[in-house]
C-alpha cells in the first residue's frame, strides 16, 4: 500500500488575506485557486520544496466554524514546517513580520521555534538534525 497525506484543511476568515500571509510571509506557493461558485473557492497553498502535503484554505461559513479560526487545536502547536536552512528562513520570516512566540532553541532533534500564523494558529518551525 502506498499512501500519503495530501492536504490539511485550515479554517480561515478570508481567502485572500490567508493567501497573502502564506505566500508573502512564509513564501508558500499558491498551488490552486478555483472558484467553486457561491463564494466558495478551492484554495491550496504549499511550502516550496520537494513535495509533501499542502494546506486547503477553507473559509469559515458558520458561527461554529468562525469560532475555531486560529484555534483549531485548542492552543497547541498545530502544524510543523521543516526547512533546510533555519536561520535563512527564520530571518526572512521575522523581517516580514511573522510573530514568534519565543527565541529559537536547539533541541535533540534540531533547531526549532514556535510562530503564529495570521489567525494565531501555532506552528513549529524546524530544521531537523541529520542523523
Amino acid at each position: 500500500m502506498n499512501q500519503s497525506l495530501a492536504l490539511v484543511a485550515l479554517v480561515v476568515r478570508d481567502y485572500d488575506e490567508a493567501i497573502h500571509f502564506y505566500t508573502q510571509k512564509l513564501s508558500f506557493a499558491l498551488s490552486e485557486d478555483t472558484d467553486m461558485g457561491g463564494g466558495k473557492r478551492w484554495v491550496v497553498v504549499t511550502p516550496r520544496g520537494r513535495g509533501g502535503s499542502g494546506l486547503l484554505l477553507a473559509r469559515a461559513v458558520s458561527e461554529s466554524q468562525s469560532a475555531v479560526v486560529g484555534n483549531q487545536t485548542g492552543g497547541r502547536v498545530f502544524l510543523f514546517l521543516h526547512t533546510d536552512d533555519f536561520w535563512r528562513d527564520y530571518n526572512l520570516m521575522k523581517a516580514r513580520g511573522v510573530k514568534f512566540n519565543e527565541e529559537p532553541r536547539n533541541e535533540a532533534y534540531g533547531t526549532v521555534v514556535v510562530f503564529e500564523d495570521l489567525y494565531g494558529n501555532k506552528w513549529d518551525f524546524i530544521e531537523r538534525k541529520i542523523a
